[in-house]
């Protein structure tokens, strides 16, 4: 019990609670950390808890933490470094993750491992965009049976209206900093998104790919009456 509810490491404060409030461990956030201080952060998760998500990190990190902790691995398109020890347990059918284009993809697979470690199952579909409407609709047999969808994109942003248009289920809005210059790195995405005129759009940060992630984990479970343990 010394160690709760949270492990002072002098740099952070390490919350083991998170888990018994939230259902979730706490998730790191890696720019801004030394190697010594994420090595550090990690081993105190890992001593307490069966999963870790440390979001926007690189493979030169990912290989420092992994000398101290081998049983860390990489998500290479969401730049991440992951701990599932109960991976092999059955996950919860119902959030889909869709990326307009290639580009939103870092961002995407963010939301999709941030609701997979939650124990949710997760369909991915990328680059279907607004710019070839056909290669989102051919998807609706897949998207008709989700029980909440995140909806990734930059440029113009219109993906998540175009879905809720088309679907009864809520809509969790990312946009991206993907873009040229009147993109003004996400802020033209997000104002689209904020001004959406279907409902049920609920909007994030951008870039904020775990927030999408969390959020569609959280009303999955809770809709299917599922405890997140």
């Amino acid at each position: 019990m010394r160690i709760l509810p949270f492990e002072d490491l002098d740099f952070a404060k390490i919350d083991h609670h998170r888990t018994l409030r939230k259902g979730f461990p706490e998730v790191v956030y890696g720019p801004g950390k030394t190697s010594k201080q994420l090595i550090e952060i990690v081993s105190s998760l890992y001593a307490q808890s069966s999963k870790i998500l440390v979001t926007r990190t690189n493979m030169d990190e990912f290989l420092k933490v992994q000398e101290v902790i081998p049983q860390v691995e990489y998500n290479h398109i969401a730049n991440a470094i992951i701990v599932d020890r109960e991976g092999d347990q059955e996950r919860l059918p119902g959030v889909t993750v869709i990326s307009a284009g290639t580009g939103d993809l870092a961002v995407a697979e963010e939301a999709a491992i941030t609701a997979e470690l939650m124990g949710n199952e997760v369909q991915r579909i990328w680059d279907v965009g607004v710019a070839g409407i056909h290669r989102l609709l051919s998807y609706l047999p897949v998207l008709s049976e989700s029980k909440v969808v995140v909806a990734v994109a930059g440029m113009d942003g219109a993906l998540p209206s175009v879905l809720s248009g088309l679907l009864s289920v809520p809509i969790i809005a990312v946009p991206t900093s993907v873009g040229y210059g009147a993109s003004f790195e996400g802020l033209a995405a997000l104002l689209t998104m904020l001004n959406s005129c279907s409902p049920g759009v609920s909007v994030v940060n951008i870039d904020n790919g775990f927030g999408a992630g969390y959020m569609a984990g959280n009303i999955n479970t809770k809709m299917q009456g599922y405890q997140i343990s």
